[in-house]
């Protein structure tokens, strides 16, 4: 081995460390969890709040077939947690940030090494490995592997759930950055070929906005039993996994559950301050032209 590529190898050494790491924090997890059985609602009627079950979601953690990228499973609901057990959720959100930040080292530094890195990472603890070879799942899923556990700072008297999905991100980009873009998809295509002779049209100082409309997500409303020590009575979490409460002494809070699925949209009046154009201008791209 050459002396460029020890940096590289001692960084893929130090991920599979904090994979394994990350691994070892959600096994001690689940089996508390199942050692101790606590209270556990779940939003979904199918979900399984067995241990089983608990184990099977905090270990998704991969790419089904098919699947977009950019999706994630939710496993939504409550786990009334002693201390024990919130401190190995806690030592589990630990896990997933050094996890995290090694990945993102290596996505800096050596980005081509990083398709490598999520291949072999599968094959390094025997729950994962069994669930691919099994159910012939692909890659590892990296939001779905650093995604924290919601836990609340104290106990919880309610917990309002509801889907928010209005959530939309937009990037400004330049007319030669569009321009980029399109080159790299089928430029024999009629449509690109439309697309590049509209975007020639522009003013090459003229500022575009890509569009991304966010997957809808789930927002848990907490009130506290207590004001807590900052002066807050509650506070939002954005949650995908169960929230883990430390209602020992209270057990479950009251739960104000919205539906199993975010409802279709209903049609909004454009508002009056809409920076972009109602029309897509590149449609490959999502691209918007500024009003």
């Amino acid at each position: 081995m050459t002396a460029p590529d020890y940096p590289a190898y001692h960084r893929m050494q130090h991920l599979e460390r904090c994979f394994d790491d990350l691994m070892a924090a959600l096994d001690i997890l689940a089996t508390q969890y199942a050692a101790q059985c606590p209270p556990t609602w779940m939003l979904s009627p199918t979900a399984d709040p067995s241990p089983d079950g608990f184990r099977a979601a905090l270990f998704d953690v991969w790419h089904q077939t098919g699947q977009d990228g950019r999706e994630t499973r939710n496993y939504l609901g409550i786990v009334v947690a002693n201390d024990e057990l919130v401190d190995a959720a806690r030592n589990v959100n630990i896990a997933k940030d050094a996890f995290h930040a090694g990945l993102q080292k290596i996505k800096s530094t050596t980005p081509k090494a990083l398709s490598g890195a999520k291949a072999q990472l599968t094959t390094r603890h025997p729950d994962v490995h069994r669930v691919l070879r099994k159910e012939g799942l692909a890659r590892l899923h990296l939001k779905q592997c650093w995604r924290q556990l919601p836990i609340a700072d104290a106990e919880v008297a309610k917990v309002r759930f509801a889907w928010y999905q209005s959530g939309r991100s937009i990037k400004r980009i330049t007319v030669r950055d569009a321009e980029q873009k399109l080159l790299r998809l089928d430029t024999d295509a009629s449509h690109i070929k439309m697309q590049l002779r509209r975007l020639a049209g522009l003013p090459s100082e003229e500022p575009l906005a890509q569009v991304q409309t966010q997957a809808p997500l789930m927002r848990a409303n907490l009130f506290f039993s207590h004001p807590l020590a900052d002066g807050h009575t509650r506070r939002a979490l954005n949650v995908s996994m169960p929230l883990f409460v430390p209602n020992e002494r209270l057990g479950m809070p009251d739960i104000k559950a919205p539906p199993t699925q975010p409802q279709p949209q209903r049609t909004r009046a454009t508002r009056r301050d809409e920076k972009l154009e109602s029309d897509v201008f590149l449609p490959s791209l999502r691209v918007y032209r500024y009003r």
